[in-house]
């Protein structure tokens, strides 16, 4: 894979992610998402001398680079290459149970946005990939395997595109398809795109992305075993940036043995959208075990 060290992503809301998962010295706390480690960073400055971090990311890659960054931390923070729909099991495995905090942060990192060989952007040309890891199903063949009506059945669902048939239609007339830039033109082409508006390919490279990674399955069981793991008065905090997932959460919290800790989801300031654009579909949700 590429190499692309000097990209620089900026965390996401990270003051009010520390100030919600309540960072104390001393505290265990997963970081679900490690990504580029920007919060988990954050995570352990606040929670010196002795906090420690899980960090989990399904990404080889980012944990290698991550890793090489906070090595200063030392076994302070421990990394693990897998999907957080196996938190548990994991936290058991390193000795972090219970836990004071976990934290999933949904969106991807300005790495993988702009690593050129894995096809997550729709806005240059890249192999369609978009797997986090190196096993499973990829994007392409997803793109040109599936029947137009499954096709069309997965862009709606999971992309809740309303042009998903017409999409479907125009993605299948032009198969084979192998780019990512490749597939947004002919996107564009299907759904009548006008410059200025968001681009017409967001929906359907979301509804990829998803099944690809099998990412709300994935996102439930990890919810799931996060509230088993979190002691009494632990935080549960979760950013997730598109309305698909952001129902599965709050749904989520109306079930469990939480209790939300604001009524409202709570948002980027204006601040930090003027200054990271990628952070403005951010949704915060935060909650603590009773």
């Amino acid at each position: 894979m590429q190499q692309l060290d000097g990209i620089h992503h900026t965390p996401v809301m990270l003051r009010q992610v520390v100030s919600s998962l309540n960072v104390c010295p001393g505290g265990k706390y997963v970081d679900c998402t490690l990504g580029d480690g920007g919060h988990t960073s954050e995570i352990l400055a606040k929670s010196s001398p002795a906090g420690a971090v899980l960090g989990i990311d399904a990404d080889p890659e980012a944990i290698q680079q991550t890793m090489n960054r906070l090595h200063n931390y030392g076994d302070r923070i421990v990394a693990v290459n897998a999907n957080f729909g196996s938190v548990a099991s994991l936290a058991h495995k390193n000795g972090f149970i219970p836990v004071d905090g976990i934290l999933f942060d949904l969106g991807l990192s300005s790495r993988q946005l702009d690593l050129e060989d894995r096809g997550f952007s729709f806005r240059r040309s890249a192999p369609l990939d978009m797997r986090f890891g190196i096993t499973g199903t990829t994007a392409s063949e997803l793109v040109n395997d599936l029947s137009e009506q499954n096709l069309a059945n997965l862009i709606y669902e999971f992309g809740e595109e309303r042009k998903s048939r017409r999409i479907a239609r125009a993605i299948v007339n032009s198969r084979p398809i192998e780019d990512a830039l490749q597939l947004a033109e002919i996107v564009a082409k299907a759904s009548g795109y006008k410059k200025g508006r968001t681009h017409p390919a967001t929906r359907t490279f979301q509804a990829l992305r998803i099944v690809t990674n099998n990412e709300i399955e994935n996102l439930r069981s990890g919810l799931d075993q996060a509230v088993s793991i979190l002691k009494t008065g632990g935080r549960l905090v979760t950013i997730a940036y598109h309305s698909l997932e952001d129902r599965e959460i709050k749904k989520f919290f109306a079930h469990q043995n939480l209790q939300p800790l604001s009524k409202k989801v709570l948002k980027p300031e204006p601040g930090e959208i003027s200054n990271n654009r990628r952070s403005r579909s951010a949704r915060m949700r935060v909650a603590e075990r009773v």
